[in-house]
């Protein structure tokens, strides 16, 4: 048993990294896609929190919920991102298809006013991947981040009409960034940091109802700082002339590196109407503070020629809204559908655009139905999203002299489901 718990935390973790590699959705590489029934109500959920995903959306709603409860889910993402560079031509990112799982346990008490849960899921992700000729290689090519969360939360039914939860998250990342350096349209060159590393924070929940008809909720999970260690990699192909004395050589090196990256605190409050048992109309405003992301710097222990030692990455982030509404109608069968609609503002300011980011303003319309039983739930959601045009102007150069001014595009279509067990 002793060496099962030694290993535990990495077993959990390469189940989320099995799928959780997600393509940048929402504002910075937020994934608040946490479950089918949230998704297909426009993510406007904090206020209701009825089933075990509440976990990630308010913990204090998991004291609705009696005995044993099981969720999982996964989440099925198609992004269609594309850019139009200053001089007409159109590329488009590479990776394309993701799919990220949930799981979520939850245990209401019979005789105290406390239930606990636990869940395990991934609440942010990058992957993206743009070919070599774009105009901004020396800026960037390739990312990836996978964040994989494991949260315990107890929840306290302090009145009959008020809860609160706190929980604890352990979380590790898995990051790796790609740029060329010295040549702009070909693949002779290129730099690459990867490490990964676990951090711990928290997240808060509260949900009141001090009418029949009306409740409110509100959550607020904990900025994280993580350590990424691991490693660079930098190499060039092809000796390249500088003006006398000024030429660098050909040379492959990697070298022991690390980097912290922050990732931000996150606070929803929102508030549902229920004008007949049968009906309920939810408003959630969502504020995520990406304004932590200010310059990352890589260190290195042994740099390539000509790189510096320590490597700044500006990314002077700023903090974005989602504003969620969703509505339910239920059924006397035990069926219900849903509607859903969400405006998210951009977080990447265009002074020092990244285009594996690739940050806009973003409209989600999502339709969802479902069913609940005595003994098992099942939902099913759509979800569309589109970006208008967002045009870059003025934005940092590389060392090569390229930036990522141009026109970036944005269409997704996802689907998520959802299935339940009470026992």
């Amino acid at each position: 048993m002793e060496p099962l718990k030694r290993h535990l935390p990495n077993i959990v973790a390469t189940f989320i990294l099995t799928f959780a590699t997600v393509a940048i959705h929402g504002a910075g590489f937020d994934l608040p896609d946490q479950d089918a029934f949230a998704i297909g109500r426009g993510m406007a959920f904090v206020a209701t929190a009825d089933n075990p995903s509440a976990i990630y959306f308010n913990p204090a709603g998991i004291t609705q919920l009696k005995n044993n409860n099981l969720r999982v889910g996964l989440y099925g993402l198609d992004i269609e991102e594309s850019y139009k560079s200053p001089s007409g031509k159109t590329y488009h990112n590479e990776n394309q298809f993701h799919a990220v799982p949930q799981f979520f346990y939850t245990y209401g008490m019979k005789d105290l006013p406390l239930s606990f849960g636990l869940g395990v899921y991934s609440p942010y992700g990058l992957s993206s991947h743009w070919p070599q000729d774009t105009g901004f290689r020396t800026v960037a090519t390739e990312g990836r981040v996978t964040y994989a969360t494991i949260n315990p939360v107890v929840a306290w039914q302090i009145t009959s009409n008020l809860s609160i939860a706190a929980g604890l998250t352990v979380n590790y990342c898995d990051m790796d960034l790609r740029q060329g350096l010295f040549w702009p349209t070909q693949p002779y060159d290129g730099f690459d940091f990867s490490g990964n590393g676990w951090t711990a924070g928290c997240n808060l929940g509260l949900l009141w109802k001090p009418f029949e008809k009306i409740s409110f909720g509100a959550s607020f999970r904990s900025p994280t700082t993580i350590n990424l260690t691991g490693h660079t990699t930098a190499y060039n192909n092809v000796v390249v002339p500088y003006p006398p004395p000024y030429t660098i050589p050909a040379f492959s090196q990697r070298s022991a590196a690390n980097a912290n990256f922050s990732f931000p605190l996150k606070t929803i409050v929102g508030v549902s109407y229920r004008p007949t048992p049968k009906w309920n109309l939810e408003f959630n405003a969502d504020y995520t503070g990406w304004d932590t992301e200010g310059t990352v710097t890589v260190h290195q222990s042994t740099p390539a020629p000509v790189l510096p030692a320590n490597i700044p990455l500006v990314l002077n982030w700023q903090s974005s809204w989602y504003y969620e509404f969703g509505v339910t109608r239920s059924f006397d069968n035990g069926w219900h559908v849903s509607a859903g609609y969400i405006f998210n503002e951009n977080s990447v300011p265009n002074a020092h655009y990244e285009p594996i980011v690739g940050d806009l303003d973003r409209h989600f319309l999502s339709i969802g139905t479902g069913f609940k039983g005595k003994r098992f739930d099942f939902d099913i959601a759509y979800q569309f999203g589109y970006g208008p045009t967002h045009t870059v102007s003025g934005s940092a150069l590389s060392s090569a002299g390229q930036s990522a001014d141009g026109q970036y595009d944005f269409i997704s279509h996802a689907i998520a489901i959802s299935m339940e067990w009470h026992f």
